[in-house]
């Protein structure tokens, strides 16, 4: 089967051929570690976690890189006091390496929650301030930057007029990207209004700085991810994932980045990551549409009616494409905890299920499977290969109630593909059943047959019963509102 992709580049699903045949060097845009990890950050992350776990399955040999932005964060080149880490080191007064290390152990404890698998490598922006460094002599030497007031600039101008595109990704042609282009403060330090940092001088506020040939200073946003990409995947690799937010300027930055140090195009296959909604409106701390993936989990905030468990809200990320907009609500976790029970439920009766070796099925296990990968092949289709799991759920009860057969080797086969796409694949869980709910529930089946014995008057059965709960350390109550329990 070919493996499909769409490129956000070309803006076409194309055949994906690797770089090295087997073999797949993957770099994901990671967190910038200043506040909790949003629910949006986990889609994103999720997405590309089930698109990890699909190459893997599919044979192919990944090295997976992922950031930490734990440095230089800046939302506007033009005001040094815009890095998101300074503003939050005053907020919090924390040192900033402490905002880092709190939000970056926030950052990995969600993931593990939703049973995202760790990339192979996770550097950190702080840990390659001398690769930045090189990277922008290099790109000053090749005459693609230059050095003014302490600060390094991109000359976005001089890029294109070397017959290069800034813009290419994003599809904005660069003499409206100059038009539109508002004043800034420090706007002065630039030749041209799109030149972007790759180096900033630090104010004598600034607490995060570093030597450089330039002076005291921290790296631009941009650099960090070229230089991580490339010294662990080469100068130019397969696939560079992140979210849709990042494309531009961000993603589009790397891409002359690249061009310009090693004078060729850094990655084969740009893949971005959509957006995520909840109620159909955006998520916005400012609106009050906003609710943290922990508070998803706990059920404490004002959206939804219960708690969902992690994996449930995972095959509820999953039933949408990675490319599409997702929106939750609570109907849509609610029918995905229902989908997800049945999902499950379907694994367990397989396991009971008798062969039959005599009979045909009308089932063609080959055909399914044949589906099933076709979807996860094209563009890594997880809604539609949800639907042909659960095509093969319908099969299973079929199976349950004896209006189907199967064989024993396509039972096996069936087992064997079941259990990978769901678990390895899609990365769900099994919820193991909570021992203090069963035994409340136990609990309550043998009040009721109490109460039943009592009424009737039957009193050597309500009397058996209490005493035998009462020899295992469970003493129950009768009290105006009924029979309660206490555990002793």
């Amino acid at each position: 089967m070919q493996l499909k992709i769409y490129n956000s580049l070309t803006s076409e699903k194309e055949i994906f051929k690797p770089i090295l045949e087997g073999n797949v060097g993957m770099y994901v845009c990671g967190p910038t570690v200043y506040s909790n990890v949003h629910l949006g950050n986990v889609r994103t992350f999720l997405s590309f976690d089930f698109i990890y776990r699909s190459l893997t399955h599919l044979g192919y040999k990944v090295r997976y890189v992922r950031n930490i932005t734990d440095a230089g964060h800046l939302t506007d080149d033009g005001d040094v006091n815009n890095d998101r880490f300074v503003k939050q080191t005053r907020l919090e007064k924390l040192e900033p390496m402490e905002i880092v290390q709190k939000y970056t152990v926030d950052f990995h404890k969600v993931l593990d929650m939703f049973n995202l698998l760790p990339p192979n490598i996770e550097p950190t922006a702080t840990g390659h301030i001398v690769e930045q460094i090189e990277l922008t002599q290099k790109l000053i030497e090749k005459g693609f930057a230059y050095e003014s007031n302490g600060s390094v600039y991109f000359d976005v101008l001089e890029y294109n007029k070397r017959g290069l595109n800034y813009g290419e990704l994003s599809k904005r042609n660069i003499e409206e990207l100059f038009a539109n282009t508002r004043d800034l403060d420090g706007q002065g330090e630039k030749k041209n209004p799109q030149d972007f940092a790759l180096w900033k001088k630090a104010s004598p506020a600034h607490i995060m700085r570093w030597n450089s040939p330039w002076g005291e200073g921290f790296p631009g946003w941009h650099l960090e991810c070229t230089a991580m990409s490339t010294k662990y995947l080469g100068e130019k690799f397969d696939i560079h994932g992140g979210g849709m937010d990042l494309k531009f300027p961000h993603h589009e930055c790397e891409i002359a980045q690249g061009k310009a140090c090693n004078d060729i195009a850094p990655v084969n296959y740009w893949m971005h990551a959509n957006m995520l909604t909840m109620n159909s409106q955006r998520m916005s701390k400012s609106t009050g549409n906003y609710i943290l993936p922990m508070q998803l989990v706990t059920g404490e905030n004002d959206f939804f009616e219960k708690p969902f468990h992690p994996s449930i809200v995972r095959f509820c990320f999953l039933q949408a494409h990675y490319r599409s907009v997702l929106d939750i609500s609570n109907d849509a976790m609610i029918a995905s905890e229902k989908g997800f029970i049945r999902l499950m439920e379907a694994v367990k009766v397989l396991n009971s299920i008798t062969p039959n070796d005599e009979k045909q099925s009308g089932f063609s296990l080959e055909e399914w499977k044949n589906k099933a990968y076709d979807a996860l092949t094209d563009d890594f289709n997880s809604p539609v290969l949800i639907a042909h799991i659960f095509e093969a759920v319908k099969y299973i009860f079929a199976l349950k109630d004896e209006k189907e057969t199967i064989s024993t080797k396509d039972l096996e086969d069936l087992k064997s593909t079941l259990n990978a796409l769901i678990f390895d694949v899609l990365g769900l869980q099994m919820i193991e059943e909570n021992n203090n709910e069963k035994l409340d529930q136990t609990l309550q089946v043998l009040i009721e047959l109490r109460n039943q014995a009592r009424k009737s008057k039957n009193f050597d059965l309500s009397d058996q019963i209490r005493d035998k709960l009462l020899a295992e350390g469970i003493e129950l109550k009768d009290g105006r509102d009924g029979t309660t329990y206490v555990l002793n």
